[in-house]
């Protein structure tokens, strides 16, 4: 499949494209201010317990169940087949830190005695509040210093407005990406936010190339609008983006379908993050330059002082 000989005008649509990304990140803002994210027990603290019934179970019969045994706030969903259980319960305010330490031990033997049947038990996790809070500070702090870093990265191996465009860029990916599991309710945990952290590495990664190639073109070609340049740019590392971002969405499906539930969240972050990356390299950070009227004079190379002094020369 060759892609050498494509001259796409992606250029043409920047403005459409360029809507239509304010419009995703403003929608993406507004439900994270109005829903935020369904945040996973590493961040709001609490129990955790899985357990399999012998036969089917019913949700609504084990929260009723709970709710009589005097747990507050409980979530109650199917882990699996219809015998698979997971049970989320936050600190009960009634409980001291030690008691809350082993809800998990009290939450099991609740639903046995309610089941009237064996329940095993597969899983328990007991996360404190304070150190659920601790989490989400460190992960917002992190992924503001990871920005951070790009920025200054990008500014000294390029130019400050190829630095711009992908911060913008990252920011973009980010946000919708955040949108996206707010809007749809999925847990938000320590693996999503791990794969926040790796989307920002392969976005950078792919807009970096993408913006070698534009630098050294606009070094190159001389008689080309800034447009043209960055449409010519584009079309030369169209056959990369595309193999690098299909070869890692396999993988990617591969562990969403196959990596059980420990991990689908990681899995769908990086999914959505791929997809949205490959857009946001050809289109946000190419429009950012765009916008802040890129020019050959912008990377030129400097010329030593004294190279063409004639007294220098001469000496």
């Amino acid at each position: 499949m060759a892609f050498t000989n494509l001259n796409i005008n992606f250029m043409a649509y920047r403005k459409i494209a360029g809507g239509a990304s304010i419009l995703l990140v403003l929608a993406s803002l507004v439900s994270l201010t109005v829903n935020q994210v369904d945040w996973g027990l590493d961040f709001t603290g609490g129990s955790l317990v899985e357990v399999v019934y012998p036969t089917s179970a019913n949700p609504q019969e084990i929260r009723d169940q709970l709710t009589a045994a005097g747990y507050e706030g409980h979530i109650v969903q199917y882990f699996g087949s219809d015998r698979d259980i997971l049970v989320r319960v936050p600190p009960q305010k009634s409980l001291t830190d030690r008691e809350n330490a082993r809800l998990g031990d009290q939450i099991l033997e609740s639903l046995k005695a309610a089941s009237g049947s064996e329940v095993e038990l597969r899983r328990s996790e007991f996360v404190g509040p304070a150190v659920g809070s601790e989490l989400a500070n460190q992960g917002g702090i992190g992924l503001m210093t990871a920005l951070g870093v790009v920025l200054l990265y990008v500014a000294f191996r390029f130019q400050l407005k190829f630095a711009v465009g992908a911060v913008v860029a990252l920011f973009h990916d980010v946000v919708i990406i955040l949108g996206v599991f707010s809007v749809t309710r999925w847990d938000f945990d320590l693996t999503v936010l791990a794969a926040l952290l790796a989307v920002i590495g392969y976005s950078l990664n792919d807009t970096i190339v993408v913006s070698d190639r534009i630098r050294e073109n606009f070094r190159r070609i001389r008689r080309s609008t800034p447009v043209e340049i960055i449409n010519t740019s584009l079309n030369q590392t169209l056959g990369r983006t595309l193999v690098t971002s299909l070869t890692t969405l396999l993988v990617l499906m591969a562990l969403l379908l196959l990596g059980g539930d420990l991990i689908r969240g990681f899995a769908l972050g990086l999914i959505i993050g791929v997809v949205v990356g490959t857009y946001s390299s050809v289109y946000v950070a190419s429009n950012i330059l765009v916008l802040m009227n890129i020019s050959q004079e912008d990377l030129a190379i400097p010329e030593k002082e004294g190279v063409d002094d004639p007294d220098l020369l001469g000496s």
